[in-house]
Parts: C-alpha cells; structure tokens; sequence
C-alpha cells in the first residue's frame, strides 16, 4: 500500500513534490476538491463527482486547467502507480499562486494537485450498532460569502465542529446555522425517518449536494419511500424513529444517539439498514473510468 501524488501532470510519491507557500490554496482555502473511492480497484461514481468538480470550479470562478478526459487519465495514472487495494482520491484545484493578497485577480497559474492514498475504512461496528452524533451551533447561514453547494477547500467550520464532537464522545457533528436548522454532518448529510417518511435538510441551506445523498434520495424514491427535502430542526432529529448519516467514503450509517438523548430504540432502523442495501446493489453499475457511467 502507498500513498502518489501528481501535480500538474507530474506524478510522485508523497513526499517528492512540493507545492509554493504562495499558493492560494494553502493561504487562503482558495480551491474547491473532490473526494472519490474506488471499489474493486474502479472509482465509484467518478462521473458525477467530476461534474461536481466543475460545478463547484465555476460557482467559485476558478479555472481548471485541464480537460476533463485528460484529468481523468491523471487519476487514472495516479491509482494505478499507488496499487492499493481499496484507494482513497482526493482532486484539489487551486486559483493558483501569486502576490500576497486577497484579490483574485493576483493569481496565476491554477493548480492540480491529485492525491491517492490506501482507504482507511469506518470500523464495521458503525455500520452494524451505529454511531453518536452531536449537535454543533455554526456561526454561518445559507447566505454566506462562499456560494452554497461549492465544494471548497476552506474547510475550518466543519473541522473546528467535528473536534468539538469528538471532544464530547460523538463520531460526527450535525451542523446547526444561525437560523437554527440542521443543514449537515462535518462531512456527509443528514437523514432522519419519521413515521416512514424520509427527511433531510433541503440544499438552500447552503448544504453541499452528497453525491451518496442524491443517490439516496434516489433509491428511496423508487421503493417508493415518501421524501421531503425540508428545513430540519433539532427537534425533529431527536423526535425521529430514525437517523443516518451519508458520505463518499462511509456510504450509509446509523446515528443511534445524538448528544444524550438515543434515537428510536437507539439500534439501526429497518428503513436505514433497507436504504444501504438497496444503494449496495446500485453501486456495481457505477464503477468504471469511462465518462458514460450510468446516471441515477
């Protein structure tokens, strides 16, 4: 197992290629990125979470300076030199270098670095038990300065929320705005069953589009499962019969108890363990490096 690094095209190992101090990306979170995993060595998705890439790119006004099937081909490269088992990728594009200072117009030379290293894989007992999850106050709401839905690297909010969850025993904090609604997790979206409906935050929010989530929100459409993209409160979390959470790398998983107080019978519910075996079975169909990956 080993971790490969290409930037710009050039591809080496972790520790053989360097990124300028200048680049905005580490000034300033001046990037937007994609998280992709691979099952049985083929990325899981690879198309939508590209198109997510140039979503995000052009709601930030970043340019990448690449096509898309040559990107690919980086990816590609990088994985194969990695040959992990089970592959964790990371694309970042930065607006690039440049004089120290705030305005984008001093950037030059985007960046694209890609980053493929083994998958650390969620202990099978979240899955199987669920996790704790913990309620975090975030001082932002959906009108921001930074376009809801871009998948950017300026991360600080839910980094500082996922500590304080940690610090309090929780796996994952579910992220409350000033307005006092649910919007996400620190890295996935949030679910909640009620009386068998199925709800979660709606993505004017601010919240970021899980490429799981959609695929979710799929996949109970055709059981057919009631959904209702809605605002979300604390309450309705803690008074639902059950909740999950949903991300790239976890998939689907159970939240049992959110601060004290459990969820349900505070084991995993029917309609989540329901959901993750259903969106199991559609994962096959979107394997593959070719850009004509079926769409949900």
């Amino acid at each position: 197992m080993s971790i490969r690094v290409n930037v710009n095209g050039t591809l080496r190992g972790a520790n053989e290629l360097h990124v300028s101090v200048l680049d905005r990306g580490f000034l300033y979170g001046d990037s937007v990125y994609e998280v992709i995993r691979t099952y049985e060595g083929r990325p899981f998705a690879l198309g939508l979470h590209l198109d997510r890439l140039w979503r995000s790119a052009e709601m930030l006004e970043i340019e990448i300076p690449v096509a898309r099937a040559g990107l690919i081909e980086r990816v590609r490269e990088t994985v194969t030199a990695a040959a992990n088992k089970v592959t964790y990728i990371r694309i970042v594009v930065t607006r690039g270098a440049g004089e120290i200072a705030l305005d984008p117009a001093y950037a030059r030379d985007p960046l694209v670095v890609v980053i493929v290293a083994p998958l650390r894989r969620i202990p099978p007992e979240w899955q199987e038990d669920g996790i704790r999850a913990a309620l975090v106050p975030v001082g932002r709401g959906p009108e921001g300065s930074v376009p809801g839905g871009a998948k950017s690297g300026n991360y600080l909010a839910n980094l500082m929320a996922l500590g304080r969850a940690r610090r309090a025993g929780a796996e994952e904090a579910i992220l409350v705005d000033t307005a006092g609604l649910v919007t996400e997790g620190a890295s996935s979206n949030v679910f909640a069953v009620r009386e068998s409906r199925l709800f979660t935050p709606a993505l004017d929010r601010a919240l970021l589009e899980g490429i799981t989530r959609g695929l979710v929100l799929d996949v109970a459409r055709s059981i057919p499962l009631p959904v209702e993209e809605r605002d979300v409160r604390p309450d309705d979390l803690l008074d639902a019969n059950e909740v999950f959470i949903t991300s790239t790398l976890r998939e689907i998983v159970p939240v049992v108890r959110i601060d004290e107080q459990r969820i349900g019978e505070g084991l995993p519910g029917r309609v989540t363990e329901d959901l993750l075996r259903r969106f199991r079975e559609r994962i096959p169909a979107l394997l593959g490096w070719d850009e004509g990956i079926p769409q949900p």
